[in-house]
């Protein structure tokens, strides 16, 4: 019986963890998976991805600084509206895994997953499917059962400012000076924040901040 040649699955990677990508590369091989190209800065994604047409954009939610995977996706999107998108995510960054959603994400897993699921997923986008890990399926459900309960979508955009500065540590004093205003403002906003969202120790704060993607773990 005549065997048929299948092509590999052509990817791009985009995340700035350099082992995550070569552990990735190596692995996604013996599933049928070519790794055409890598990328470690959000600015370089789309020209790469321009360049080399891949199948599959494997791109991280959290990656980059002032230019985010979100951001990137939306640019990729703009300009190939038929991308097919593997998001890397942390399975408690509620608000940000919704928004990849939104912006028509195939697949998501989280950075800790084996090979083999990020393999999956790939296959499973290229087929034009979605696919989610089960934690990542969870949040999702419960997201759209319970509604958005993120700080971002309770607080207006100062307090979501001083919400971040808080969850990273800083002082009412300290925000007050950064932000360029008075402590007792700072103060009064603090105050309604935390009522607002239902947090007052400060741990509890910077959990939710993580969860919700506004600092880093």
């Amino acid at each position: 019986m005549p065997q048929t040649d299948t092509k590999p699955i052509r990817v791009v990677l985009a995340d700035d963890h350099p082992l995550l990508l070569a552990g990735f590369a190596m692995s996604l091989g013996s599933h049928g998976i070519e790794v055409v190209g890598e990328t470690r800065t959000p600015d370089d994604v789309l020209n790469t991805y321009q360049r080399l047409s891949p199948d599959v954009l494997v791109l991280d939610v959290r990656f980059g600084g002032k230019m985010t995977g979100l951001d990137v996706a939306k640019a990729v999107l703009g300009e190939f509206p038929d991308a097919k998108i593997v998001f890397l995510s942390q399975y408690d960054q509620d608000s940000l895994i919704k928004e990849a959603y939104g912006l028509g994400g195939r697949a998501f897993v989280t950075k800790g997953c084996d090979p083999a699921s990020l393999a999956t997923a790939i296959k499973r986008a290229h087929e034009g499917h979605l696919f989610f890990l089960p934690q990542i399926a969870e949040r999702l459900a419960y997201l759209y059962v319970q509604g958005d309960m993120s700080p971002q979508s309770r607080l207006d955009e100062r307090e979501v400012e001083v919400f971040t500065l808080m969850a990273q540590g800083l002082t009412n004093a300290e925000i007050a000076d950064q932000l360029d205003l008075s402590p007792k403002t700072i103060s009064n906003t603090s105050q309604t924040i935390k009522e607002k969202l239902g947090v007052h120790r400060a741990a509890d704060i910077t959990r939710m901040a993580v969860r919700y993607g506004l600092i880093e773990p």
